[in-house]
């Protein structure tokens, strides 16, 4: 039964059991083929055939090979051509991309067509670039309009200002394709940070990874030449701050701006230019703040920022005024400031229960020993109603004072010297400057910055001296 069983299979099947081990010859054919089509490329001489490449990626990648080590061809697990410690100039900066190993992923009949040499994708690992801060934006766009794929791993950039080093960015990672696209991740300042751009590169989310430091840049869909119109959120911890902005590769106009947080809230409006020296000039509108913020001011760290104080520029305005029934010290303020190559100078007018003080001075923060020099001017019309705010009664009848104070603050030493005081026309012996500088000193300067400003502070200050 089971012979003639098998007699029926060999005498009805046999042509396809034939043609199946046919084909087992024409798999190996064609499997020894393409082995061989990927492989023998390996024997060719691509120093000879390096012109072409190069050619393509000039004009199709804006990448112009200086020079280079050598180029080797690999077939596993793609078909690749890499070149080894490479010599770029970019087109858009100008500026030369040193790179460890570039890799080429040509299309397939490009392993043998070289006259018309085509890729797939190209990627450039442990990558090193050296660029000023005003090419930077070029870079940034020459990478998102790139439309070849193309992946950077391992790309540190140093920005360079005036020929010093002000910003690393390390360890970049960007392709644009796939499910990653346009996203960059990296270091800086040696945090983690990720950036996602929206495909029409209008979005730009910046986040500093385990910081609690977002941004978000919306730029206008209508830009002009050379301009560019946007709006900035920004949320660092419990800190959110928003602005609008017109930008022309030099100057940046600020508006419609608000700063928020528990201590410190305030809106602001001016413009900053970046070159050839920083400047800003900014009005500043003060709409509640606490004292505390004042805490972490720590005078001797300004010889550590000296040469960044050389190169800030500043016209500043701060206002301020109390909302009625606040248990605001001050009813409102007007501070002006003028810093310039780290000189300070300043104008002061502030009011106390309707009472107006005014100061002016300067300070060099780049001397050795920073001195603060100050002109102030005090117009107590209600004595009375001053004295209240400080819990203080009133001896006497409620009679005028004009005050005048000169001198000088050592902000690190914290020491202070009167060369005047004027109280009505009657001025003071050395011996109540002395006297005066004493106990400013001993009662308000030996402690915290903070509570200099502090209302008992104050208030023992004038029941020493009154």
């Amino acid at each position: 039964m089971l012979n003639k069983f098998k007699k029926i299979i060999h005498n009805k099947y046999s042509e396809f059991f034939r043609f199946i081990f046919f084909l087992r010859y024409l798999f190996a054919v064609f499997f020894t083929s393409i082995a061989l089509f990927f492989t023998i490329p390996a024997l060719l001489d691509f120093e000879k055939k390096i012109e072409p490449i190069k050619s393509h990626l000039a004009k199709n990648y804006d990448l112009t090979i200086n020079n280079y080590n050598n180029v080797k061809y690999r077939v596993f697990p793609l078909p690749t051509l890499e070149l080894t410690n490479v010599s770029i100039r970019l087109k858009a900066p100008e500026e030369i991309l040193n790179i460890e190993s570039l890799k080429i992923y040509p299309k397939l009949l490009s392993i043998y067509n070289f006259e018309n040499f085509q890729t797939n994708k190209i990627i450039l690992k442990n990558n090193d670039l050296k660029l000023n801060l005003n090419t930077l934006k070029l870079l940034i766009k020459n990478l998102l309009n790139q439309k070849n794929k193309i992946v950077y791993n391992n790309l540190k950039i140093n920005v360079i200002d005036r020929g010093k080093i002000i910003i690393n960015l390390e360890n970049i990672k960007f392709k644009n394709f796939g499910n990653e696209k346009n996203l960059i991740k990296g270091r800086v300042f040696g945090q983690k940070f990720k950036t996602e751009i929206s495909e029409d590169l209008k979005n730009v989310n910046f986040q500093l990874l385990k910081s609690g430091i977002k941004i978000k840049i919306n730029f206008d869909k209508n830009q002009k030449n050379n301009f560019t119109r946007g709006i900035f959120k920004s949320k660092i911890l419990n800190t959110n701050l928003k602005f609008n902005f017109d930008y022309d590769d030099n100057k940046i106009k600020i508006f419609n701006s608000y700063f928020r947080n528990k201590d410190l809230s305030f809106n602001n409006e001016g413009y900053i230019i970046l070159s050839p020296f920083f400047y800003a000039n900014l009005k500043f509108l003060i709409e509640d703040f606490d004292l505390k913020i004042l805490k972490n001011i720590n005078a001797s760290e300004l010889r550590e920022l000296k040469e960044i104080i050389k190169k800030i520029n500043l016209d500043n305005e701060i206002k301020f005024t109390s909302k009625k029934f606040s248990n605001n010290f001050l009813d409102n303020i007007n501070l002006k400031t003028k810093f310039a190559y780290g000189r300070l100078n300043y104008n002061k007018k502030f009011t106390i229960s309707d009472n107006l003080f005014e100061c002016e001075g300067n300070i060099n923060l780049l001397d050795e020993i920073p001195l603060l020099f100050f002109n102030c001017l005090a117009n107590i019309n209600d004595k009375k109603k001053l004295f209240k705010k400080f819990n203080i009664k009133s001896k006497g009848n409620n009679e005028s004072i004009n005050l005048y104070i000169k001198g000088n603050y050592n902000i690190l030493n914290k020491k202070i010297n009167f060369k005047n005081i004027s109280y009505n026309n009657f001025k003071s012996s050395k011996e109540d400057l002395m006297y005066f500088k004493n106990s400013f000193e001993t009662i308000i300067l030996k402690r915290s910055f903070l509570q200099i400003f502090n209302i008992n502070t104050i208030k023992k200050f004038i029941l020493e001296i009154s």
